[in-house]
């Protein structure tokens, strides 16, 4: 089912996950989340995002931290709709068409002029446009981000609401157009179950790994960049 692949991905892994023939077939999501688990702490812990969801900066703060992302959504999606393996690339989850109408909505709407990218954001959106969208590392940021929109994110546009009074029409960027019968908690695990059913070879996750906890690195330099 798999059309990814270990071009280009880096040479070391910090998990192993060889397993004898005979073994149950890798959770490959759980392998992930517990080998990312100390580097998501990391970034979400930054000085930056801390403060932002604490209630200590301003909207224009969060509009220049949504700006920032709008240069990694648009190099993450510049490739358009992947039409392999859908159950994982879900043209739905596609943020950038919501990330402009929010930045509108929040009065930056020429947002390429008045929030140039950082470097740490401009590495970042070029190191995306690098990898190709059938190497494993795409896998690693599409998941990343996307599950962590699903995940984290809600809780962002709770208190970016609830601190600066945004209003839905700015935070159109957290809500999904997800089936009807198909709450979030359920969307998420399909997405595990979906990335596990890619039957990926004990290498690709180990450079699924490496990835998305350089993914999580990445994310945090831009945070020290807002900060900055």
């Amino acid at each position: 089912m798999s059309s990814v692949s270990t071009t280009a991905v880096p040479s070391s892994a910090v998990v192993r996950t060889e397993a004898p023939e005979s073994a149950e077939p890798l959770d490959v999501a759980a392998l992930v989340r517990a080998a990312s688990a100390d580097d998501h702490r990391a970034t979400e812990s930054r000085g930056f995002i801390t403060e932002l969801m604490g209630g200590e900066l301003t909207l224009d703060d969060y509009t220049r931290y949504l700006a920032q992302f709008a240069w990694v959504y648009e190099a993450l999606e510049a490739r358009g709709i992947r039409h392999g393996d859908p159950a994982v690339f879900d043209p739905a989850l596609a943020r950038m068409a919501a990330v402009e109408s929010d930045l509108a909505a929040l009065g930056a709407a020429d947002w390429r002029e008045t929030h140039p990218a950082l470097p740490a954001t401009a590495e970042y959106a070029a190191h995306l446009r690098a990898v190709a969208d059938d190497d494993v590392r795409y896998l690693a940021h599409h998941y990343t981000r996307y599950l962590g929109d699903l995940s984290g994110g809600q809780a962002i546009a709770r208190l970016v609401a609830r601190h600066y009074g945004a209003t839905p029409e700015q935070l159109a960027f957290y809500r999904f157009d997800l089936a009807a019968d198909e709450g979030v908690v359920r969307y998420k695990r399909g997405y595990r179950e979906a990335m596990n059913a890619l039957a990926l070879e004990p290498a690709q996750v180990d450079a699924l790994i490496d990835e998305v906890r350089n993914s999580f690195r990445l994310n945090g330099a831009i945070f020290d960049a807002l900060a900055a």
